[in-house]
């Protein structure tokens, strides 16, 4: 196993830095950089720039549309985009369910779906978690019955990032009742303007609208629809729930907020000097540092072993544990950091309506936000507690 990175990879590093300091919309870049909300518009727009250049989708094959990057190259590509300040590419369509499709869908269903999310003509959610369904995720109720060429759905869906904004919904729904709770579980592709389709906003502490709550009310979905075998469906939802993890670490996006921390430290004074300079503080920062420096390890290991040919296992449990532990410290350095500072909640200027925070203090104003917002990482994508479990049995064999 080699960590190293060869002449070519550097050459591709040097590339990619290039076009992105050349093509990254300065609006957008301001906005990340800032932690200003993103809104429908913003994101589409960087999908489409990307789409246009064949970068959409780094881990598809060159069959589908992808630019056929190895593990190496898609892990420099997250990095570059993390410190240039590039909008994520929300990965519901392209991460999470476009590989389920090129591994199980039909023929029909990869010629319909995979070009859509390609270019961003179809916007994607996640039908997972419902109330009292979301870390025991296989005691999911809505159900779905089978009514001639068609399914009827009945059952809500919660936490349904973005669903406002949403074409497309991936959904788990129970066909058979009366199997084993993993067993009865099938995977339906859902047209989100199909009659009977109710989304209603979930406003979170962050004073966002982020989240939905989805309600189906005898909702047709065609038999074609459904994704491989009626009742399989919890094994295509784990194979989804791999890929998911494995992009959770998000090391680049650490590394840039790590960046921001300190500069930030840099500018708070404490006892007449720079907070940065504090020794209670900065052994803080220095412990999280080598945190960030132990999982961007771990990470090219697991990048590395897929070179090979593998695909995430058990070890994407690791990278999520550590990656979510991660940014929720970073977030909580920097509300410590700002202390009263980032008290107000200023929605106008984090939606980008005024240029500047009533607070006086542009840099601390979001944090408060971005502290609540991160609360989350450590439950989606499977529990932190959950993925303990499965380190347990598939790694430790316990």
């Amino acid at each position: 196993m080699d960590l190293d990175y060869s002449a070519a990879d550097g050459a591709f590093r040097a590339d990619i830095r290039a076009w992105l300091e050349a093509n990254l919309p300065s609006s957008l870049r301001d906005k990340v950089l800032n932690h200003k909300r993103l809104n429908r518009d913003d994101f589409a727009r960087w999908h489409k720039l990307l789409g246009a250049r064949g970068w959409s989708a780094p881990a598809w094959p060159v069959e589908y549309g992808g630019p056929g990057w190895n593990a190496t190259q898609r892990h420099i590509w997250e990095e570059e985009c993390a410190r240039a300040g590039a909008p994520m590419v929300l990965p519901f369509g392209v991460s999470m369910v476009a590989p389920v499709l090129m591994k199980y869908g039909s023929e029909a269903q990869k010629r319909h779906y995979l070009p859509r999310i390609l270019d961003g003509t179809d916007w994607w959610c996640q039908g997972y978690s419902e109330p009292g369904s979301g870390s025991d995720l296989a005691s999911l109720r809505t159900r779905a019955e089978r009514h001639g060429d068609h399914y009827v759905v009945n059952g809500q869906k919660t936490w349904t990032t973005l669903g406002q904004h949403a074409d497309m919904m991936f959904c788990l729904v129970r066909t058979d009742s009366s199997a084993k709770k993993q067993e009865g579980i099938s995977f339906l592709l859902i047209d989100m303007k199909t009659p009977g389709i109710t989304v209603r906003p979930i406003i979170t502490l962050d004073e966002d609208h982020e989240v939905n709550e989805v309600f189906f009310e005898d909702v047709q979905v065609p038999v074609e629809n459904r994704v491989g075998e009626e009742n399989r469906g919890w094994t295509y939802a784990k194979y989804l729930l791999g890929h998911e993890r494995t992009g959770i670490a998000r090391v680049g996006q650490s590394k840039r907020e790590l960046l921001f921390l300190k500069r930030f430290a840099l500018a708070q004074q404490k006892n007449g000097k720079p907070l940065l300079h504090d020794p209670l503080f900065a052994a803080k920062v220095a412990a999280l540092e080598i945190e960030l420096m132990a999982l961007e390890v771990t990470v090219q290991r697991v990048v590395s072993s897929e070179t090979g040919g593998r695909g995430p296992g058990p070890e994407a449990s690791m990278l999520k544990i550590k990656g979510t532990e991660v940014q929720q410290a970073l977030t909580e350095l920097m509300f410590e950091a700002a202390g009263p500072l980032a008290a107000p909640f200023d929605v106008p200027f984090l939606e980008g309506e005024r240029e500047h925070s009533i607070a006086g203090d542009d840099d601390a104003a979001p944090l408060a936000a971005y502290y609540f917002n991160f609360r989350k990482t450590s439950i989606y994508g499977g529990s932190n507690e959950i993925q303990k479990n499965i380190i347990a049995q598939m790694i430790l064999g316990l």
